[in-house]
C-alpha cells in the first residue's frame, strides 16, 4: 500500500457501487482513512468490508446530498470519527435519458437537479465550511461528465444539463475559496466498465463491440483508470491545479 494519503481523512460520496467504490479502495490503498457515503446501507458495508479486506481503514455514512441537513450532518460526523476532512469527492449522481427535450418528464428533470446539482452544491458548502477552519484546508474533487460542457448527445439534455452545472460550479468555487487553502476540481469521464453505460437490454461484450467501433479507444475507460485522475488532482501532485475538469473519456470529445 502506497502512503500518498497517509493520515488524510477522505469522504467519498455515492461511494456504494462503480466509480465511487473505486475511488474509495484506491484511497484506501494509498492510505487514507475512507468515509463512504450514499443512501444504501448494504452496498456500502460491501465497500467497506473490501477496503477492510485489504487491510485499509474506512467506515460507512447513510446520506443522501439532496437533502442540506443530511449533508452537514455527514461532514460533522466523518470528522467525528476521523478527525478532520482533508479531502472530498463528491460522485453521488442519477442518470436520467431516452426522451428528447419536449417529451421529458419534470419529474425526470427535476430529480436529475436535485441530486447531481443541487447536491454537489449542499455538499461543497458542508465541505468548505469544514476544511476553512483546518490549517491544511483541503481538496475537493467534483464528479461532472463527459456529456455536459465537453459533449452533448440526443436525448440526454436535462443529464446533459446537470453535469454542465457541475462543471461550471467547479469552477466558481474554485475561484471562491482557493485562498481559504481549498482547491476545487473536477473530473469528467466518459463511457465506464459500470452498468451506467450499457444500453437497455444490452450485454458487455455486445458494449465492447459498439465502442469499438464509436470511441476512439476502442474500449471504455476501467473505473481504475478514472479514480486514478481523481486521487491525482486530490493529491499534492496537483497543488497548483485548480478548477480545472480533467477529462477522462478515451478521447470521445477530443
Amino acid at each position: 500500500m502506497s502512503a500518498r494519503f497517509a493520515h488524510k481523512s477522505v469522504l467519498v460520496t455515492g461511494a456504494g457501487s462503480g466509480l465511487g467504490r473505486a475511488v474509495a479502495l484506491a484511497f484506501a490503498a494509498e492510505g487514507a482513512r475512507v468515509a463512504v457515503a450514499g443512501r444504501t446501507a448494504a452496498s456500502l458495508d460491501e465497500t467497506v468490508a473490501l477496503i477492510t479486506e485489504a487491510g485499509g481503514t474506512a467506515d460507512a455514512f447513510l446520506a443522501d446530498v439532496s437533502h442540506s441537513p443530511a449533508v452537514r450532518t455527514l461532514v460533522a460526523d466523518v470528522v467525528e470519527r476521523f478527525g478532520s476532512l482533508d479531502v472530498a469527492v463528491n460522485n453521488a449522481g442519477v442518470f436520467r435519458g431516452g426522451a428528447p427535450v419536449v417529451e421529458l418528464p419534470e419529474s425526470d428533470w427535476q430529480t436529475l437537479i436535485s441530486v447531481n446539482v443541487t447536491g454537489v452544491f449542499h455538499a461543497l458548502q458542508a465541505e468548505i465550511a469544514q476544511m476553512r477552519t483546518q490549517p491544511s484546508g483541503g481538496a475537493i474533487v467534483n464528479i461532472a461528465s463527459n456529456l455536459g460542457a465537453h459533449r452533448r448527445a440526443p436525448g440526454l439534455a436535462a443529464y446533459i444539463a446537470s453535469k454542465a452545472a457541475v462543471s461550471a460550479l467547479t469552477r466558481a468555487a474554485a475561484l471562491d475559496h482557493i485562498r481559504d487553502g481549498i482547491r476545487i476540481n473536477a473530473v469528467s469521464p466518459g463511457p465506464l466498465a459500470t452498468s451506467m453505460s450499457l444500453r437497455p437490454g444490452e450485454s458487455e461484450a455486445e458494449r465492447a463491440v459498439r465502442m469499438q467501433e464509436v470511441q476512439p479507444l476502442g474500449r471504455v475507460s476501467t473505473t481504475a483508470e478514472a479514480a486514478a485522475a481523481v486521487l491525482y488532482l486530490a493529491s499534492d501532485d496537483a497543488a497548483s491545479v485548480v478548477g480545472t475538469d480533467l477529462v477522462v473519456d478515451g478521447g470521445a470529445s477530443a
